[in-house]
């Protein structure tokens, strides 16, 4: 994943910082390297501290053997490491042409498969950083840190489990119901952080005057995050009221309107609007592609593109799109049923600070049934599955939704069952 392209360092939510340091696939082999170097140095200091002998629990063998030994970790380690990586790459490939590209993030910011990988390449570190260690050539003289060569053995072992554990679970990764499972679950995590369910009222200012400034995005990209709590306080302390364009999930095109500032009371002087800017383009995260931190409806996108995969003509299969109709099924039925958030964050006073455009309950219905049965309204399967979904819908939803629901209920219904 790569860093906001806003120009300054963001003041980011702790959301994003889980966000990133999940989607940097870098991160945690990087973190095992660095934790394999200070252990192989510490053992090897503590080698030459306590007089150990060579038994049964430690390496016996003289400085040559531990040569060996270690020499032949560090060349399994590298072919090891080489087929995860080429297994890792094989999966993205097929996964992406058979799914979506989009779901590619859940194999990048996958633990076990970041983990294998740095299990991998830091045995091979850490048996490099012990060989440096021998000392001696004959069969009888010289220096072995035995705990430390020792516990090469126990990294091989490890790496051995680890690789049966990463076949298992790639394997079953790539099975479809995993994918549509996993991307559900992120939704509804979302859906219940950011759609609690109870509404936050009209703003204390509803209708905007002309704003005193427009911020511009610095450069073009996805707009991915909002830490609203830092652009509350930044309002409240300048007087003013920030409102964003664009939703998440929503391209910026460079140059176009990001934020608008709006005068609360005629305190900011125009001086103090350009520190407002500045402290608000911080809190704002563009990226170059969505993300699943605050993007409930690119959940929703996910599990259509996959369903508009699967009722192609090149697959034929309309069994993955009804899996994935019924993942959906299950979050509209989640929305249909709590209030929707107004989309305006207050100060400790109540005074409305910050208004961010939200998705509505028709967007995520248009979202999730609009282009299912433009593709698949005369597919096996769908036309039947998504009665059953709206009906179910009807009978759930709050009173404000049903009109959507019955709207695409009846041009269902009117099309018959063959889509006509």
């Amino acid at each position: 994943m790569s860093c906001s392209i806003a120009g300054l360092v963001p003041s980011v939510s702790p959301s994003r910082l889980r966000d990133v340091a999940r989607s940097a696939f870098w991160l945690v082999p990087a973190l095992c390297v660095v934790a394999a170097v200070g252990l192989a140095v510490g053992l090897v200091a503590l080698d030459g501290v306590l007089p150990v002998t060579h038994g049964a629990a430690v390496f016996p063998g003289p400085p040559q053997g531990a040569r060996s030994f270690l020499s032949a970790i560090i060349q399994a380690m590298i072919s090891f490491t080489g087929l995860v990586f080429s297994i890792t790459i094989v999966v993205l490939q097929l996964s992406s042409a058979q799914f979506s590209p989009r779901v590619l993030q859940m194999f990048l910011g996958d633990r076990i498969i970041q983990f294998t990988l740095g299990v991998f390449v830091a045995t091979f570190v850490y048996a490099m950083v012990v060989l440096r260690a021998v000392r001696g050539n004959s069969t009888t003289a010289g220096s072995v840190p035995r705990i430390a060569v020792t516990v090469a053995f126990g990294f091989v072992l490890a790496s051995v489990v680890l690789f049966i554990r990463y076949i298992s679970h790639v394997a079953n990764m790539i099975r479809v119901a995993t994918i549509i499972t996993h991307i559900g679950g992120q939704s509804h995590t979302i859906l219940v952080r950011r759609y609690p369910g109870a509404s936050a009222g009209p703003c204390g200012a509803p209708s905007l005057p002309v704003p005193a400034r427009t911020v511009a995005a610095p450069r073009g990209g996805v707009l991915v995050s909002v830490n609203e709590e830092r652009l509350v306080r930044v309002a409240a302390q300048s007087g003013t009221v920030l409102s964003l364009v664009p939703r998440i999930g929503d391209f910026v095109p460079g140059g176009s309107p990001l934020l608008l500032i709006v005068r609360a009371d005629p305190r900011p002087a125009p001086e103090d609007l350009d520190a407002v800017e500045v402290k608000a383009l911080k809190a704002v995260a563009v990226d170059t592609e969505r993300t699943m931190e605050q993007d409930l409806a690119f959940g929703f996108r996910q599990l259509t593109d996959i369903a508009e995969r699967a009722l192609s003509p090149a697959v034929n299969d309309p069994t993955t799109a009804v899996q994935a109709i019924d993942v959906l099924h299950d979050l509209l039925r989640a929305l249909a049923t709590r209030s929707w958030p107004a989309g305006c964050w207050r100060d400790e006073n109540g005074e409305g600070r910050l208004i961010v455009p939200q998705y509505g309950f028709a967007d995520f219905l248009e979202l999730a049934v609009g282009e299912l049965w433009h593709y698949g309204a005369r597919a096996a399967q769908v036309p039947a599955r998504m009665t059953s979904m709206l009906a179910d819908l009807q009978s759930a939803a709050l009173p404000c939704y049903r009109p959507a629901i019955t709207a695409w209920s009846r041009r269902i219904n009117a099309a018959g069952p063959d889509g006509n």
